[in-house]
Order: structure tokens, then C-alpha cells, then sequence
């Protein structure tokens, strides 16, 4: 028995210093968003000798942070919405309707999740510089679309193939259209996966760097990730309030996973098991 406890006493130890060890860069940063600029560059792991605010002010006029959360929050939630639409009922038609070319467009869609983004940024950005449709929200989702349907379609896929279809064939025998069915059957049954896929997706889409900043080239369009850049100058970065706006930036997207993480373990697993 006491080696039992001995033996339990090391795994919880040796669990809370990995929970330190991974949370301690999140921890000096919250510390160096109470200090100044001089005083981060003096010694950037030591206690802030005040708690001042004044940091989080700053970040949230330089960033002009209600336009880049509007902009962050719009293209988020349409994106994901989208993206979990057509994919849902693009999985089902390859999982229900057993056409030969439904093999050949899954197996396409699935290798291009092999694909690096950085592959094909710059033709997909002169392409569509050519065309005239940069700067546009709408091009933006558009790319999220198109970046984001393989690995959702990939993840849906496996969970409908495990629906018994006997579900579906009474519905059909009631009168249900192939429409009525996906939405009042199939998709309420998607619940833990389709609850993984949105906070995944959410998660990436809200944290993105990249894709916006090669295709919203006005400020006004800009979104939080981009808005951190305002605090780089030519010849210096003002970096306590740099770690401000970090921190304003990640604790929406912090909070919802917080709530939400046993979704995407419940999500996983089940998709695993089907």
C-alpha cells in the first residue's frame, strides 16, 4: 500500500511541474504586461515592482482593438460556420452515395491536406492580385473555405459511415427528403464531432497570422494577429504593451476552450471508435 501512495505522490509531482514548466511563459508574460518597456528589458523574469494597468490601455488604442475584434470575431464565426456546412454534407454524400467519382474526390481532398500552405501562397496570392480580389473579407473566407473543408469532410466522414443507414431508410419510408433527413436525422447526431471540428477550426482561424496578412492589406480590415504589429517600430518594439495585447488577444479564444476541451477529447474519441 505505501508503495502504492509513494508511487501516486511521484506521478502527481512529477504531473504539476510539467503543468509549471508549460505554463511558465504564459506566466512572465502576464507579469511583464504590469511593467514598463525599461524594466522588461532590465530583467524580463523579475516580479513587476507595481501592478499598472496602463499597459492594457495602450495596447488597446495602438491595436485599435474593437475593430480588429470585430474583424477577428466576423471572419472566425462565418468561416467556421461554412466550413462546417459544406463539409458536414459533403461527407455525407460520399459516405451515402456510392459513386465512383466520390472515391477519387475524397482521395484528392485528403491529399491536399499533405500539401504545405507555404507551397502555393505566393501564385495563389499573384493569382488572385491579379484579379483584383485582394483586400476583401470575402476572398479571405473564401481561402478559409477551401483550406478548411478536406480535414473536416476527413473527420465527418468516418463518424456518418457509423450512423446505422436504418435510421435514415425510415425516414424515407415517413416521407423525410434527402434534406430533411441530413439536417433533422444525420446532423444532430454529429453533435461531439461537430463540436470538435468547431473549436479546432475556431482555434486555428482566430490565431492566424498568415492568410490574413497576405490577403487584407487595409487597416481597417485588419484583424487582432496583425493588429500586434503596430507596437514594431523601425528601430525598436515597445514590448510591455506588446505582451498586452497578447494577452487581450488570446483570452477570448483561452476562454472558449477552457469550456469547451472535453468536447474535443469526446469529439476525438468517438470519431476514433466509428
Amino acid at each position: 500500500m505505501e508503495k502504492r501512495k509513494l508511487i501516486s505522490l511521484i506521478k502527481s509531482m512529477t504531473l504539476f511541474f510539467s503543468l509549471f514548466i508549460f505554463l511558465l511563459p504564459f506566466i512572465i508574460i502576464i507579469l511583464n504586461t504590469f511593467k514598463t518597456t525599461q524594466q522588461f528589458v532590465e530583467n524580463p523574469i523579475s516580479w513587476p515592482t507595481q501592478f499598472n494597468f496602463s499597459n492594457y490601455i495602450k495596447a488597446y488604442d495602438y491595436m485599435n482593438f474593437a475593430t480588429g475584434f470585430m474583424n477577428t470575431g466576423f471572419i472566425t464565426v462565418v468561416s467556421v460556420l461554412i466550413i462546417v456546412l459544406f463539409s458536414s454534407m459533403t461527407a455525407y454524400l460520399f459516405a451515402r452515395f456510392k459513386w465512383k467519382i466520390n472515391k477519387v474526390i475524397f482521395f484528392a481532398m485528403i491529399a491536399s491536406m499533405t500539401i504545405p500552405f507555404q507551397v502555393i501562397m505566393i501564385p495563389l496570392v499573384a493569382i488572385y492580385g491579379r484579379i483584383g480580389i485582394l483586400d476583401s473579407r470575402i476572398t479571405l473566407l473564401f481561402m478559409y473555405l477551401g483550406f478548411g473543408v478536406p480535414f473536416a469532410t476527413f473527420t465527418f466522414h468516418g463518424f456518418i459511415k457509423g450512423i446505422p443507414i436504418s435510421l435514415e431508410e425510415a425516414a424515407t419510408i415517413d416521407g423525410c427528403s434527402r434534406i430533411r433527413i441530413f439536417f433533422q436525422i444525420v446532423l444532430p447526431l454529429l453533435k461531439p464531432v461537430l463540436s470538435t471540428v468547431i473549436i479546432l477550426d475556431f482555434l486555428w482561424i482566430w490565431n492566424d497570422y498568415l492568410l490574413p496578412n497576405l490577403v487584407l492589406l487595409s487597416p481597417e480590415l485588419r484583424t487582432l494577429p496583425l493588429s500586434i504589429y503596430n507596437f514594431f517600430s523601425s528601430y525598436s518594439v515597445d514590448y510591455s504593451p506588446l505582451m498586452a495585447g497578447l494577452i487581450m488577444t488570446i483570452i477570448p479564444v483561452l476562454i472558449l476552450y477552457l469550456f469547451l476541451q472535453r468536447y474535443i477529447i469526446e469529439g476525438i474519441s468517438e470519431g476514433a471508435i466509428k
